[in-house]
């Protein structure tokens, strides 16, 4: 590979790191052609961005997106493809769901908003973390809670007033 080409790619990663704000690195080595090319179409599937890369380039385009890549560099070793997401447990969810089936693409590390995470025992924590729109729905759920029990407490609080000023009339 020429070094434009390696330059290229090394851009092209670092605009996605920037863009996505988020990416996993997995390792797809023990796996066979057929097998990646399936996860490859789920990842598609998924509205997931996938690539496979040489490890230095990746540790140079996680460097040049202003991320420090000491962490990556020590499981940055053998196979590694890059993913890209909007949604930022999609991913882990994706290859939970393919553990389920029988593929077995190892997570080698994540970044999630600033946050990096390392090693295969942490997909379990990545799966769990709440999307930005499950975080929103979450707030706009709690801020209406109240406003909800308010306007039910006046509705049923009229009602009740109205049939005790009817029954002090009746009594007269």
């Amino acid at each position: 590979m020429r070094k434009e080409e390696k330059q290229e790619i090394v851009q092209a990663l670092t605009e996605q790191i920037k863009e996505y704000g988020n990416f996993y690195i997995t390792d797809t080595a023990n796996l066979s052609v057929a097998k990646v090319n399936k996860i490859r179409r789920k990842f598609f599937e998924n509205g997931i961005t996938i690539q496979v890369a040489k490890n230095t380039l990746i540790l140079k385009a996680i460097e040049a997106a202003g991320v420090d890549p000491t962490e990556f560099s020590a499981v940055l070793k053998g196979a590694s493809s890059i993913s890209f997401s909007t949604v930022a447990n999609a991913p882990a969810k994706l290859i939970k769901e393919l553990r389920k089936t029988g593929e077995k693409p190892l997570l080698k590390g994540a970044y999630i908003d600033s946050a990096i995470f390392i090693g295969d025992n942490q997909l379990e924590a990545l799966v769990t973390l709440k999307s930005k729109e499950e975080l929103v729905g979450d707030v706009i759920g709690l801020l209406q809670s109240p406003a909800k029990n308010v306007i039910s407490g006046l509705l049923s609080g009229g009602a009740k007033l109205a049939g005790l000023v009817k029954t002090l009339q009746e009594r007269g």
